[in-house]
């Protein structure tokens, strides 16, 4: 089985970091330390409200991704205000979210069938421009298929609910997992590239690093939190162990 890529996601180093309206901690000195202990790129996503990542912090960070040869993946909603942000970094990829400015994070995937019409133009918009788009989608035969049509080269399945329901022991996990296992082998069918996120943490990676159609997994928000307690190095090699594991690697 392929080596899995995993993305490192920063945007709460500066959630914390705009919780006391201070220059620290750094979002780009964290990217720094995540590439040097073997993360494949740096996730971000510069939302609407900016309640997290700056702009300044997109600048930085697409600076020193280019520095270092490595990919930023950069999560926008489908508004103009993003595609021209990402039109003049021209990062690696761009993952497609929904947003909503009520919501505490992402809370599901996009949709891309009622919103072929507004997605396509985007897509293609960023192709044109060299950016490998991505759709954040549910695991879902119809998302998977509408990702293709609107143009996508990759589609990255919402890892959330399976996460969750493990977390609280419910029945209904198993179930969930294999709707991800299916929705990446009919994306791999339709020669989209699949990664997962959202979620994730040590109990979980296993089983969703199994999928053997996976070529990457983007985590963030457990990363930075177990930073507090062992440091952001040690946090990210032991996810890195356990998604080898789960590779027979």
């Amino acid at each position: 089985m392929s080596r899995l890529r995993l993305g490192v996601n920063i945007d709460h180093v500066a959630t914390v970091r705009n919780a006391r309206g201070e220059g620290y901690p750094d979002p780009v000195r964290a990217a720094e330390a995540a590439l040097a202990v073997g993360a494949d790129g740096i996730t971000a996503h510069l939302r609407e409200d900016r309640r997290h990542i700056s702009d300044a912090d997109i600048d930085a960070l697409a600076a020193i991704c280019r520095r270092r040869g490595r990919p930023l993946n950069f999560e926008c909603a489908v508004t103009p205000e993003m595609e021209s942000i990402a039109l003049a970094h021209r990062p690696h990829a761009a993952c497609l979210v929904p947003e909503r400015r009520e919501e505490r994070t992402t809370e599901g995937g996009l949709d891309v069938v009622r919103g072929q019409a507004t997605i396509a133009p985007v897509v293609a918009r960023m192709t044109e421009a060299g950016i490998r788009v991505s759709c954040f989608i549910e695991p879902d035969a119809a998302q998977v298929a509408a990702a293709r049509a609107v143009g996508a080269q990759v589609v990255e399945l919402h890892t959330g609910a399976y996460c969750q329901a493990v977390r609280e022991g419910q029945p209904g996990a198993a179930a969930i997992l294999e709707r991800l296992k299916t929705a990446a082998a009919e994306a791999h069918c339709l020669g989209l590239e699949v990664h997962a996120g959202h979620g994730i943490d040590y109990e979980t990676v296993k089983p969703v690093a199994a999928i053997p159609e996976l070529r990457e997994l983007n985590i963030g928000h457990f990363l930075i939190g177990e930073a507090i307690f062992i440091g952001l190095g040690p946090a990210i090699q032991r996810m890195r162990e356990l998604m080898d594991e789960a590779r027979g690697a």
